[in-house]
């Protein structure tokens, strides 16, 4: 039962430690630049290192840390163990960020109690077992309690001080390994009250283990009163007995977790094993397997040093925290001069510049290219009437256009003329085409039309038709549009219906019912097409 909670323990103690990777931290970097914090030998580098001689700061001095622990502590032998306890007291300094040293001692009280009756006649027991239970060949119940004391010298390596993805850590996670030297007191409970052996044979061994040992701890008392033996095998020779204390060396291996509460506490969990090539620490020596000892101990740490001379523990700082600051927003690097070709001069990059032959002196927009304010065709910097009126399109090479007379003339002149001659055109008013909202496809409607009005065309054979699109000024799509739709209405009568092209008129001005396009009978002569205002954004062919 007792190792199913030291594993519950255990298991609880890795879930405390995935919560703690979600913990955020800090980017801070300013002690890679502290020369307070450094050695004097250390300064030379550091001073090369401010000046931008040496790419890498010098090591700076940290803190101590200090450690006080307790917890459970058991052993695994061959004799069923119970929980004990422990603690210790320990320093820790760090040897660059991922590895520290730690020296320390600790010491324990760990309990045995077995489930299972031994022969007191086996050759390798010794001690109190044999010198008490022999007569009459009598069986006994080991158990034993041992009080250890550990000096330990561990390397421990922290496996989250460095990381590409966030700052100073929040926790300390790692793994340790190292050496203790061991002394050992194993006492054993071989007599009762009356200082005579217990009869173990009144327990009944067919019955459960959690029954066994409840009726095993009701028949003995808690007097440990002789020594345990020590039955000598090849690794003893190692150590030693004194006044029936082991003097052992061990193997130490864990791992734990601490969390950083301030930048002076932290608070961590461990479990550590000790392997000491020995089997008598349980009182008899058994089988093949050597005991060995589990301890899982809280700990409260306390950096030592004073914070003006040292920085934190190097464990709880993550040098890439400079590296990445530097890059984000340099401070410390020396930056070569910015050097941005522009072979045209018109200020804007070679890299970005989508016009890179612009003609010296002309204006550009932020893409390299000539300016073109009127949208006219004709860059600004030869453009010889820079603001030309969209009804004034196309223009000639100056970029001058020509523009309609005003309908006060044209109205007059109609006049005079009507004065004079008889109207020759028998179509007065047609019907107009409409379009859908951004469409240039006739629908059924508008082809009926079409097709009327090309059947009036041809019964009046001298008569021409205006056909008259519209558009918004402000707007280069909507320009571009409604030149498409009066091409279109052209293209159907001439394609569809045969219509000379010379009959009609193409028209288009600003203003009106950008999804009308007006058709009139009329006997004056104009231009079957023009020049597309925005050929980037035509539609129709």
């Amino acid at each position: 039962m007792s190792i199913r909670k030291h594993i519950t323990l255990l298991a609880l103690m890795g879930l405390i430690v995935s919560a703690a990777f979600a913990q955020k931290s800090d980017a801070g970097y300013g002690w890679v630049l502290d020369s307070s914090k450094r050695s004097v030998k250390n300064m030379p580098q550091q001073n090369e290192f401010i000046n931008n001689q040496y790419p890498y700061p010098s090591k700076p001095r940290s803190m101590w840390e200090l450690g006080i622990s307790g917890g459970t502590s058991f052993l695994f032998s061959d004799v069923d163990p119970k929980f004990g306890f422990g603690g210790g007291i320990s320093v820790r300094k760090s040897l660059g960020h991922v590895i520290s040293v730690r020296a320390g001692w600790n010491g324990s009280y760990n309990y045995g109690l077995d489930y299972r009756p031994r022969s007191a006649n086996s050759s390798d027991l010794g001690g109190p077992w044999s010198q008490l239970y022999t007569n009459g060949g009598k069986q006994f119940v080991a158990n034993y309690r041992n009080a250890i004391h550990q000096l330990s010298l561990d390397f421990i390596g922290s496996l989250n001080s460095i990381s590409n993805y966030r700052g100073n850590p929040k926790t300390d996670i790692y793994v340790l390994a190292g050496y203790s030297a061991i002394s050992s007191d194993v006492d054993v409970n071989a007599l009762n009250a009356s200082n005579a052996p217990y009869n173990f044979a009144s327990i009944n061994y067919l019955q459960s283990r959690k029954n066994i040992k409840s009726d095993l701890k009701n028949l003995l008392d808690d007097s440990y009163e002789n020594n345990a033996a020590v039955v000598n095998q090849n690794r003893d020779a190692v150590g030693r007995t004194s006044k029936n204390q082991l003097i052992r060396h061990g193997l130490d291996l864990g791992a734990g977790f601490a969390f950083r509460l301030t930048d002076k506490f932290n608070l961590g969990i461990e479990q550590k094993f000790t392997l000491p090539f020995d089997d008598n620490f349980d009182g008899i020596k058994q089988g093949k397997t050597n005991d060995f000892i589990s301890a899982t101990q809280f700990r409260i740490n306390m950096n030592m040093g004073k914070s003006s001379k040292n920085v934190l523990p190097l464990w709880w700082l993550n040098p890439n925290n400079y590296v990445y600051n530097e890059v984000n927003a340099p401070k410390h690097m020396k930056m070569p001069p910015v050097v941005l070709p522009d072979a045209d001069g018109d200020g804007v990059t070679d890299q970005f510049d989508m016009e890179p032959n612009t003609p010296a002196g002309s204006p550009v927009d932020s893409h390299g290219v000539s300016r073109d304010t009127d949208g006219d065709g004709v860059p600004d910097a030869r453009d010889k009437e820079p603001l030309t009126a969209r009804d004034c399109f196309p223009v000639d090479a100056d970029g001058i256009g020509k523009c309609p007379e005003p309908p006060c003339c044209t109205e007059l002149r109609d006049m005079i003329k009507n004065l004079h001659t008889a109207p020759e055109c028998a179509i007065s008013s047609l019907p107009s085409v409409q379009f859908k909202t951004g469409s240039l496809n006739l629908g059924s409607t508008a082809t009926a039309i079409l097709n009327s009005i090309a059947q009036q065309m041809n019964a009046n054979p001298s008569c021409s038709v205006r056909v008259n699109g519209y558009y918004d000024a402000s707007n280069k799509r909507s320009q571009q549009l409604g030149w498409d739709r009066v091409n279109t209405v052209i293209k159907y009568l001439v394609e569809k219906q045969g219509i000379a092209e010379s009959r009609l008129i193409f028209n288009l001005s600003a203003g009106g019912d950008a999804n009308t396009v007006d058709m009139m009978g009329t006997t004056e002569s104009g231009p079957n097409t023009v020049p597309a205002p925005f050929p980037n954004l035509q539609k129709s062919k």
